[in-house]
């Protein structure tokens, strides 16, 4: 596993984290929480020093699964956990639902409490890193979101204050850095071999400002990983039936088939492990956090630490429309 600095003001972190939507018992279909937690164990047990999750997840159920694995291990300490706050869920505590209900709420008032709650659940003194959890550009122009970080870094509840850009708004949100790079210590963001738009203006805004980048849906919800072809359907359970839409997936596809020569180059890794490579090997972006509901998943992901031979250069171009 490689290592290195989450930014100018980041900790260091291994080049592969852990993202634990997919095991919070939401959003993904049925999960197990032993299987769950064995994933963990596996993260930790290869090098993996970064956990990112969201308090939304499972209504509070992935904080709490991090915790529990973390106390098993007695490594409450070592372990950098990157959480996110802004989606209020508290209303729906009691409710059922198929998947996870939007109620944004990036007031002052709600983002303390969150990060208060979220110190609960992990049974932390601080948060490592806490990120606005993907607002829309209107509510990023209100004052009270950073007002919510400042307080609560000067409370010491928080270390790194951070920024979840909305999905394929890479480019339009790139100027909260240059407007909050006093702030924001480090930015999340969706980027893989088959979503690009970061590149544009926002890695180059944050190579210059010193912030670090950390990479979600590396592997696209799992096409990048082989999983899919052109007949896979999503219970109503799982977002994927909506994110990955028929067209949608599709089009995916069709750039993928002409990636093929790529991987059959390198067909001694597996194209989760090279999917994961481009995505680091981007001089802007720091750590990768795929997530992985198995133990198997998890072991062979974090070997794409270890493809730093393939520079960037070297991965397909994007096919143009």
């Amino acid at each position: 596993m490689k290592y290195l600095n989450l930014g100018k003001n980041g900790p260091r972190v291994s080049s592969i984290g852990y993202g634990s939507w997919g095991i919070s018992g939401r959003d993904w279909g049925f999960t197990d929480d032993e299987v769950s937690k064995k994933a963990i164990h596996a993260a930790l047990d290869n090098g993996v020093n970064l956990i990112d999750t969201a308090d939304v997840y499972g209504f509070g159920h992935s904080e709490e699964l991090i915790a529990q694995v973390l106390n098993e291990r007695g490594e409450k300490e070592k372990v950098i956990i990157a959480t996110k706050a802004g989606n209020n869920f508290y209303p729906f505590l009691n409710e059922k639902h198929k998947t996870t209900p939007a109620n944004p709420d990036y007031s002052k008032k709600h983002l303390i409490f969150a990060a208060e709650q979220s110190l609960k659940r992990l049974k932390r003194d601080y948060l490592d890193v806490l990120q606005l959890h993907s607002p829309t550009s209107d509510l990023l122009m209100k004052d009270e979101p950073w007002e919510a970080l400042l307080k609560l870094k000067e409370q010491g509840k928080i270390k790194q204050a951070g920024l979840s850009l909305q999905s394929f708004k890479e480019t339009e949100q790139a100027f909260m850095l240059d407007e909050h790079k006093d702030i924001l210590d480090v930015i999340q963001v969706r980027y893989n071999l088959l979503e690009r738009e970061a590149e544009k203006e926002l890695f180059p805004k944050a190579l210059k400002y010193g912030i670090g980048v950390i990479v979600r849906i590396p592997l696209l919800f799992g096409l990048l990983a082989g999983k899919f072809d052109r007949n896979s359907t999503f219970g109503e359970d799982d977002h994927r039936r909506f994110n990955l839409s028929e067209e949608k997936l599709n089009a995916y596809l069709e750039q993928l088939e002409t990636m093929n020569s790529f991987f059959e180059l390198h067909k001694q890794y597996s194209m989760a492990q090279l999917s994961l490579r481009f995505c680091i090997s981007h001089p802007a972006c720091h750590i990768a956090i795929p997530g992985g509901k198995a133990a198997e998943q998890v072991v062979e992901n974090v070997g794409a630490s270890d493809l730093d031979f393939i520079p960037y250069d070297d991965f397909p171009k994007l096919k143009q429309e």
